[in-house]
């Protein structure tokens, strides 16, 4: 059983590696046996579909991403800064995982195979990052009603109305633009030509997109949120 393990998780590595380097389109199944040096039915005892592997290559991603969540959700201060923090780590990792973002929002791939209804679907690793996003949102609306007493630590706050859902789900499809948009090029370059002729000097050794990208996420929270108290 561990060397069925090993090699599953084997599969798994190369095609995320795979997916790094090339993008979705290369993860096929005789190209993944052939990096990880087993026969091209080898896949087929661990996972019995391609949608299969695929599915658990994309796990690995929301593993990675839910561990920047976490890694962000760490920083101490209030729900907004946590909030702040939460995007920009989303944002970030869109942009340096390209090939597995884009593979873990394949539609198909969240639904799960209709034929397998029994397996767990990836949608299932997607939710709790949502909700996380969801409570904090709940947390920001708290701490503005309560002028910044709003209970720490990360749990969702009641949200009878679904206004935090809401208010979390735009902010989700906003940032999932920005992301999709600097990747594209498109937003960069509005930006430096908005931006660039009235900036000032660039330091050597600054980073002018990074601080436009840092820019840009924050107006993305405040645009949900409002305006952070001074």
């Amino acid at each position: 059983m561990k060397d069925q393990g090993s090699l599953r998780e084997r599969l798994v590595d190369v095609g995320a590696e795979l997916v790094a380097a090339e993008g979705p389109a290369a993860l096929g199944l005789r190209e993944i046996a052939r990096r990880a040096g087993v026969s091209h039915g080898a896949p087929r005892r661990y996972f019995p579909t391609h949608h299969a592997l695929l599915s658990a290559i994309a796990q690995r991603g929301f593993q990675e991403l839910r561990a920047r969540f976490e890694a962000a959700l760490a920083e101490s201060g209030p729900a907004r800064t946590r909030l702040g923090a939460v995007a920009r780590a989303y944002v970030r990792y869109a942009l340096e995982c390209r090939g597995m973002y884009e593979l873990m929002f394949r539609h198909d791939l969240l639904e799960g195979p209709p034929q397998a209804p029994d397996r767990p679907r990836l949608r299932e690793s997607s939710l709790p990052l949502f909700e996380r996003m969801t409570g904090l949102v709940a947390q920001c609306r708290a701490e503005a009603a309560t002028g910044g007493r709003g209970e720490p630590g990360g749990s969702a706050a009641p949200d009878d109305d679904g206004g935090a859902a809401v208010v979390a789900a735009a902010l989700w499809s906003n940032l999932h633009g920005v992301a999709q948009l600097w990747a594209w090029g498109s937003l960069p370059l509005a930006l430096d030509a908005t931006l660039r002729p009235s900036g000032p000097a660039e330091a050597e050794g600054d980073d002018p997109a990074g601080r436009r990208l840092e820019r840009l996420v924050t107006a993305v929270v405040d645009a949900h949120l409002g305006p952070a108290s001074p």
